[in-house]
């Protein structure tokens, strides 16, 4: 059903469409938590002697630290550890007024392992509970008491520093060998205090401390650089040490390629520039600096937006690479701009924040500080300016697999304004494949995984397809392209190998570039015609070079969205996101790579491999007679504190201005609905289960729209228990068979995007949608304070049908002009 983009029309926003109630999740059957076969006299007796042999050690530990000075509370780390193929319930071993903490969970080879710190004399909770599970029942089963937990508990010993390693085992240094380790602490009560402690006392131990750290709810991320004896040393004495994990190093840049280009392109294009029509909007490249005296890059970055990150690096470019991601963010693939007589309209400028340095690598600073600090400085410069930051820069590894580091939920904290109320929109990297295995392809692809922070729930995340094939057979003869035209690049990482909870990313994806597969060797390399064109740091001796990979698709990202910002100026950064996820779709090549796409499994490993597929400028721009496009921007409290228990509060019902007679003109007629719900949630990125209140999202919305066959009150009842109890009638059933990937599916991460198809005559029916709120950590850690707030969010929703005379976008516009109220 093509789009006749040839109209564009305004997307319509709408306000004022959502009616707030109460809310809450109607109950369903839950999962049976399974048990290792157990004898219950031999076991809680086993668990008892281990809790008894604890307690000596924590009296000889008790006495270390008292001549130590340990000032923020004597304790001592254990360790619970599950059977190999069973769960342990790490949730019930944590108990806040007493002190015990939860501090991490992590799964080894099937055993789930959780670490708890536990304040000198505590340990007498646990002898308790086990006791109890030895001499008591329950009086409804007649099964003893805390059975769970205790069953699942296979061992409890003293946690060393391996029990507070949460990354990958073989990244673990070993013997003297000094490192950078990313220390998380824990924030307790008194957060300076735990971190004053730290710093004090690391210095006995001999380790170098990095003055920078990152702020999360309820940890303080901060570098050491020492041995593994001196962190041993830390462990045991250091009380506030919740995890530990290996500082990040930034990727290698790739190599620039030599252009054919010659100077008169540019001087041809300079004629026909037009703009930069005003500084209120701009992409913020983080990067290796920017050369701003090339010629075409001039007009739209003057020096004042030019900043660097250490004073003593200076603000220019030393690597090409930050000037070769200005010249796409500006003009997107020079090929393209040079080769047109057309005018060239810049709608928006450029500012460059300098994150490397021109010398060797930076240290392994936390890179979140870094960026936040890079950010801030464009910010205080122009505190008006919407701005795109584009940052396509990642380190050289992907062993997070998914799970957030103190670099990716920086990220995300910046983008949901957490700390400022300033939400922003972000755009990263995807990361690039390993340039040795590109011939493998895609195998490669599916292997190589997302590259720290593109991770990140709140970020775009940018991978890369391509359409470039064409070579010249006589020059390469006998060379073939690695990716077929509308696959994905060979360069561009995916999720495949990702567990849930983890979101789908890439979220997009744009061109990359492709390579081409040398006869002599079998291997893969880079040919010129398959690049993208882009400005050079050395233009007095070649103004273009050419240019690709993931960083080149995040350039041409960051374009779309500052140039779809230009022409809504009043969208939220949740909404440009979500418009440019909205606008995508996969190719014929694509969906051709996982068939049948009519299961689960096939339609995951699509999203995985390529997220929700190439971006459309123009669908993400306009509408169109016979393809609406509605935005709405709103929030609701996701949680609240009623009689003294923390449940979920809001569910906003939104009444869509519907066109329902045009809808039933059409009848028969097959049309598609497409609906995307976009927000930002704020990260608790401590490993400790990543579930209820241990989640890593602060909350989560989701959606649901009525079912044509469905009356509004059975609507509510089907999502709302407290509407399913006023009304005492059974629930409605949804049609989630219709929808394209179905709740579950499209409920990974903070956008949530999925397209229905029926008849216009069914459509007609539908114009209720409900947004409502699930589980986080807002709510489960109360004591953070953060169970009030609000969160916003941006709704679309799209009307297709096929190209007719039959114009659904102006009645929806003339309804617009009188109020849209909710009868409930």
């Amino acid at each position: 059903m093509p789009d006749r983009i040839l109209d564009k029309l305004p997307h319509l926003l709408i306000k004022g469409t959502a009616e707030t109630e109460l809310y809450r999740r109607p109950k369903t059957g839950r999962d049976k938590f399974k048990l290792p076969p157990r004898q219950r006299s031999t076991h809680g007796n086993k668990l008892l002697a281990q809790l008894d042999g604890l307690r000596r050690e924590a009296e000889i530990l008790g006495r270390e630290q008292a001549v130590f000075g340990v000032d923020v509370g004597n304790g001592i780390y254990i360790q619970f550890e599950s059977e190999p193929g069973f769960k342990l319930k790490f949730e019930s071993l944590e108990l806040i007024r007493s002190g015990i903490e939860l501090i991490n969970v992590k799964e080894i080879e099937g055993k789930t392992y959780a670490v708890c710190f536990v304040p000198e004399g505590k340990l007498a909770h646990f002898v308790k509970l086990v006791t109890t599970y030895l001499e008591q029942e329950t009086k409804k089963s007649e099964k003893p008491r805390h059975q769970k937990l205790i069953e699942s508990i296979s061992e409890i010993r003293r946690a060393m520093l391996e029990a507070l390693w949460t990354d990958d085992p073989e990244e673990m240094p070993t013997g003297e060998e000094t490192v950078w380790w990313e220390v998380w602490l824990r924030a307790g009560d008194d957060r300076n205090a735990y971190q004053g402690f730290f710093e004090e006392h690391a210095s006995r131990i001999g380790l170098v401390l990095d003055p920078r750290n990152i702020l999360f709810p309820d940890r303080t991320v901060v570098l050491a650089y020492g041995s593994k004896s001196q962190m041993s040393t830390s462990v045991n004495l250091l009380n506030s040490i919740a995890e530990l994990r290996k500082a990040k190093e930034t990727a290698d840049f790739f190599t620039s390629l030599t252009p054919s280009e010659q100077f008169d392109w540019v001087d041809d294009a300079l004629k026909r520039i037009d703009g930069p029509y005003s500084d209120d909007f701009a992409v913020c490249i983080l990067d290796t600096g920017i050369n701003n005296e090339h010629p075409l890059i001039q007009p739209a970055l003057p020096h004042s937006d030019m900043h660097t990150y250490e004073p003593s690096w200076g603000v220019t470019d030393h690597d090409d690479h930050g000037t070769e991601m200005a010249g796409l963010a500006l003009y997107g693939d020079l090929v393209q701009t040079l080769t047109t007589d057309s005018p060239i309209f810049l709608r928006h400028q450029l500012e460059s924040v300098k994150i490397l340095p021109p010398r060797g690598d930076n240290p392994p600073h936390l890179y979140g500080a870094i960026t936040t600090e890079a950010i801030a400085r464009a910010e205080i410069t122009a505190p008006e300016r919407q701005r795109t930051i584009c940052m396509a820069v990642t380190t050289k590894d992907f062993r997070d697999r998914g799970k957030p580091s103190s670099w990716s939920a920086c990220l995300d904290k910046l983008a949901s304004g957490a700390d400022d109320d300033r939400p922003r929109l972000i755009v990263v990297s995807a990361g690039n494949t390993d340039l040795r295995t590109r011939h493998l392809y895609p195998e490669s692809n599916q292997s190589d995984t997302i590259h720290d922070p593109g991770q990140g729930w709140n970020a775009l995340t940018v991978g890369a397809y391509t359409e470039k094939i064409y070579m010249d057979s006589q020059e390469y003869p006998g060379w073939l392209p690695v990716a077929p035209s509308g696959d994905l690049s060979p360069c561009s990482c995916t999720s495949m190998a990702w567990q849930r909870p983890w979101p789908i990313k890439p979220d997009i994806v744009m061109e990359g570039g492709n390579m081409a597969t040398d006869p002599t060797n079998g291997e893969a390399d880079f040919v010129d015609s398959l690049c993208l064109l882009t400005t050079n740091r050395q233009f007095t001796q070649k103004p273009l070079v050419v240019t690709g990979e993931t960083s080149a698709a995040t350039a041409l990202a960051s374009r779309m969205a500052t140039v779809l910002w230009t022409e809504y100026p009043d969208c939220w950064p949740e909404t440009i996101r979500g418009l440019l996820v909205h606008s995508a779709d996969w190719t014929e090549v694509m969906k051709n790579r996982f068939p049948p796409l009519n299961t689960r499994g096939g339609k995951e490993a699509l999203l995985r491999y390529c997220g929700f597929g190439v971006p459309n400028l123009n669908k993400a721009m306009w509408s169109a007679q016979n393809a609406l496009t509605l935005i709405a921007q709103d929030s609701l409290q996701p949680f609240d504190k009623i009689d003294n228990a923390f449940k979920t509060r809001d569910l906003n019902l939104h009444r869509i201005p519907w066109p329902i007679q045009a809808l039933e003109e059409l009848g028969e007629t097959e049309v598609e609905m497409r609906v995307t719900l976009s927000y930002f949630i704020e990260p608790n990125p401590a490993r400790r289960g990543w579930t209820r209140r241990y989640s890593y999202a602060s909350h989560g919305l989701r959606f649901e729209v009525k079912t044509p066959i469905e009356k509004l009150n059975e609507f509510r009842g089907r999502i709302n228990q407290l509407a399913r109890d006023e009304e005492l009638g059974n629930p409605s059933r949804s049609d989630a068979a219709k929808w394209f990937l179905g709740p579950d599916l499209r409920s990974l991460g903070s956008i949530h995007s999925d397209r229905w198809t029926g008849t216009a005559f069914e459509l007609a029916q539908r114009g209720f949608v409900a947004v409502y709120p699930v589980i986080g950590w807002w709510r489960e850690r109360h004591q953070l304070g953060r169970w009030a707030k609000r969160a916003r969010y941006s709704l679309i929703i799209s009307i297709k049908t096929p190209e007719t005379d039959l114009d659904i976008y102006t009645p929806v516009r003339n309804l617009l002009r009188t109020p849209v109220e909710i009868n409930v």
